[in-house]
């Protein structure tokens, strides 16, 4: 099974002191995302504690010649919003784009980070034991798959004592290393989807071998319903030569032999594998390949991926109702039975996990094409705040003053030859009290600019997101390709701007 991506949806959180760079996760639509499209379930990313912002330094003592002074610290006000038309309203508290915002998320993956292998690039995202680095993608065994080992070794070791009856204890340890060779073909199958991916030059940000499979995480989508289809392929056909080559092994052997039983386990289990992930329903593999041919057909991926996810959601009624009563009627190769044993219940139970893995996927499939048809509206020079440049000590009342004059809603600090070197955070004014103002310097609500947060005001949708996330961020500085500056975008608004993209219908 193959999981396909791209970016997740933004997200801002309270800022840090100034002291602190680039300390909140950027927008990250991770298309890829509620996963990616992932098949598996997936967590809600951690929750942030906010911090406060430093206080201004205090007040001096008014001089003997009644020079004007600030007066004494007073408790915290409420944070001003920013009004309509570019200025700061200091008389009513709201939440504004780089105050305190927090969102929480669910149904996407622990973490959005950008693909592994590049530079500048996020943290890679955990997924439980890491294995080994093929091909440079790390891959990863969840817990769940502890679980589904063990259950394979007890039934399997159960089917072992029918057939090889001699073995005793040891039928466990047999079964053991069955469990990690056929999880060892899942592998297989995973990285020639991987391997795929990344022939078609799609990052790939982990292997996951979990509960009931694998799941590959590609970053990005085909770019044509042909290279689609082949990285939906592969991974089923790899599957199939497996179970052949196996067949090949088994025919060496003598039967009745534990080499024996255990390559027909394995020949079968492959041949499962196959046949399961060609179901023409997404998530599977198969779902994919459906999705690829409406594509073809209508030259709309979004179209695809509706006929292929909604083909999904009737399968998995129909492993859900189907499943058990195959089973119970002795069409699957067993003995048909008449009454409700644990045997049944088994059953049923796997087929209520099957059908639940199956439908979810189907959904998240929905959302994510959903979330790609909309990420062409987030353009960096369309949501990009008008700034005005300001010296290091130019105080905060009169860098808001003009600022209001210009129509602007963000501060540039700049040095004496008027190149930028920070950028004033929102946060960090609104939690100055305006009486204070003019005996606090911008410098000190400042954030020192890195290049990760000099944004070209030419990206739009992943690309602006792939920026975003590879260095996180409150606010950026937006320039135009001769490196002058255009403004400032800050990531709230493109939070902002992405939910009401996404609440549009498709």
């Amino acid at each position: 099974m193959d999981v396909s991506g791209g970016s997740g949806k933004p997200r801002s959180d309270r800022d840090q002191p100034a002291e602190e760079h680039a300390d909140q996760a950027p927008p990250a639509p991770d298309p890829h995302a509620d996963s990616p499209t992932t098949t598996n379930g997936t967590g809600p990313p951690p929750d942030h504690t906010p911090t406060s912002d430093p206080e201004p330094p205090a007040p001096a003592t008014p001089d003997e010649n009644g020079t004007p002074t600030p007066p004494a610290s007073d408790a915290p006000q409420p944070p001003p919003p920013a009004a309509p038309g570019g200025e700061w309203n200091t008389t009513r508290p709201a939440t504004t784009p780089g105050a305190d915002t927090r969102e929480h998320r669910t149904g996407t993956p622990p973490e959005r980070p950008a693909p592994t292998g590049g530079k500048g690039r996020g943290p890679e995202p955990r997924g439980g034991l890491l294995m080994g680095r093929p091909f440079g993608v790390p891959v990863y065994v969840a817990p769940s798959w502890f679980l589904v080992a063990a259950l394979i070794t007890w039934v399997f070791g159960g089917q072992l004592d029918r057939v090889l009856p001699e073995l005793g204890g040891a039928r466990y340890l047999v079964s053991l290393f069955f469990a990690v060779a056929f999880y060892a073909s899942v592998l297989v199958h995973e990285l020639a989807h991987t391997v795929a991916a990344l022939r078609f030059k799609l990052p790939v940000r982990r292997i996951q071998l979990q509960f009931f499979g694998g799941v590959s995480e590609i970053e990005k989508e085909a770019e044509t319903p042909g290279r689609e289809f082949v990285l939906a392929f592969v991974g089923p056909l790899l599957s199939l030569v497996l179970a052949g080559v196996f067949y090949v092994a088994l025919l060496a052997v003598e039967p009745g032999t534990v080499p024996g039983v255990l390559l027909a386990g394995l020949m079968i289990s492959n041949l499962i594998v196959a046949a399961f992930n060609l179901l023409p329903g997404l998530p599977l593999d198969g779902g994919r390949m459906l999705r690829a041919v409406v594509w073809k057909l209508t030259g709309k991926p979004m179209s695809g991926t509706i006929a292929a996810a909604w083909v999904g959601r009737a399968l998995a009624v129909s492993v859900l109702i189907g499943l058990p009563l195959l089973t119970q009627s002795g069409a699957l190769g067993s003995d048909a039975v008449d009454n409700v044993g644990m045997d049944t219940v088994m059953d049923a139970l796997l087929a209520a996990i099957l059908a639940a893995i199956i439908w979810t996927g189907a959904g998240n499939s929905l959302r994510v094409a959903r979330l790609r048809e909309h990420l062409p509206e987030l353009r960096a020079r369309a949501l990009t705040r008008r700034a005005v440049p300001v010296q290091t000590d130019t105080p905060l009342s009169e860098a808001l003053r003009q600022a209001n004059a210009a129509g602007a809603r963000a501060l540039v600090v700049v040095d004496g030859d008027g190149n930028p070197v920070s950028l004033v955070r929102e946060a960090a004014i609104v939690g100055v009290p305006e009486h204070r103002r003019p005996w606090v310097a911008v410098s000190g609500l400042a954030q020192d600019l890195t290049d990760g947060m000099r944004v070209s005001a030419e990206l739009a949708g992943e690309d602006l997101l792939e920026v975003l996330r590879a260095t996180p961020a409150t606010e950026y500085l937006v320039v135009e390709d001769t490196g002058a500056i255009y403004g400032v975008l800050s990531a709230a608004d493109v939070e902002r701007a992405f939910v009401k993209a996404m609440a549009r219908p498709s």
